[in-house]
């Protein structure tokens, strides 16, 4: 194949909650795609992120962990899951440098035979976090897990010169990887997500900060409506108002989410409203609501309601 052939494929990360796979993923693309917490389980849809570069173009789906459910919504994701590894070109398996290898990983590693047609690379996340010697152990212990196509080290930083050469180093060897292939997305396309998608998800982090343990999985998010005010006289685009639910499946879920008075709604719609006007550069008046759909995860017709 010509060197300067150029190439596009999918590639998709998986690993255990928290090694850094969303913020891998909105590193890359440059722009957040993906939103990211620390709670488990929080991305919920195949998001794809497109990177674009002159000798090829590389289509980042971000999508739920591999785990064991224990609802309807978790085997849904999981089947998402399948379906989308068993198209990819490349699985990136990412494992932090500062923890030992665990059972999740080694599970994880098990599912990738499931996943023949995929090439399989190991990325080594927050090597900026450990010590030499436990980079060279954890290196040690990847190789025996499989052959790898390919390993790449990688700090958890990745802003400023040092984070922005290692993101090149890891999209290249992916790239590499890809098949020659004419582009498969427009130039100025970053995500096929909608915005309506996209706010919904920016409501969800912002509810999902600081909740407590049972909440993370309860809640989803849903853009209702939208209005346009009137331009300003100077020709600047009018206040967007959007209109948005956030759902969860008890009463007192409901009262922890909304907070004494009000006062917790009020921070996470503050947070979500700045994240919008960041994402779609205009000023926004953001209304939430909040509401109950019981036991919504287990429920078809509520999952289907919620874009699940």
């Amino acid at each position: 194949m010509a060197e300067n052939e150029f190439r596009a494929g999918f590639v998709s990360f998986v690993g255990r909650p928290n090694v850094g796979k969303s913020t891998l993923t909105n590193a890359l693309v440059g722009e957040k795609i993906a939103i990211t917490s620390p709670k488990p389980q929080t991305t919920r849809r195949a998001i794809r992120g497109v990177l674009h570069r002159s000798d090829g173009q590389l289509i980042i789906v971000d999508t739920p962990g591999i785990h064991r459910p224990r609802t309807l919504l978790g085997e849904r994701l999981n089947a998402l899951v399948e379906a989308t590894l068993g198209d990819v070109d490349v699985i990136g398996f990412c494992v932090p440098a500062n923890e030992k290898l665990g059972p999740g990983d080694r599970f994880i590693n098990e599912r990738l035979n499931d996943f023949p047609r995929a090439k399989k690379v190991a990325i080594l996340t927050k090597v900026d976090q450990a010590g030499k010697s436990e980079i060279i152990e954890q290196l040690t212990l990847l190789g025996t897990l499989r052959e790898w196509d390919a390993v790449v080290p990688i700090s958890a930083v990745t802003d400023g010169e040092n984070g922005a050469a290692q993101l090149d180093i890891l999209s290249d060897v992916l790239l590499g990887l890809m098949p020659a292939s004419p582009p498969l997305y427009e130039a100025d396309t970053v995500t096929d997500e909608s915005e309506d998608e996209r706010i919904a998800e920016l409501i969800r982090e912002a509810a999902l900060e600081g909740a407590r343990e049972e909440l993370p999985h309860s809640l989803a998010a849903t853009v209702d409506d939208r209005e346009e005010r009137e331009a300003e006289p100077d020709g600047t685009p009018g206040l967007l108002e959007i209109y948005a639910s956030i759902y969860v499946e008890r009463d007192s879920q409901k009262g922890i989410v909304i907070g004494r008075g009000g006062s917790r709604l009020r921070e996470v719609g503050e947070r979500a409203r700045r994240e919008i006007e960041a994402l779609i550069g205009r000023r926004v008046y953001l209304s939430l609501r909040v509401k109950v759909a019981k036991e919504w995860q287990r429920d078809p017709k509520a999952l289907g309601r919620l874009g699940f």
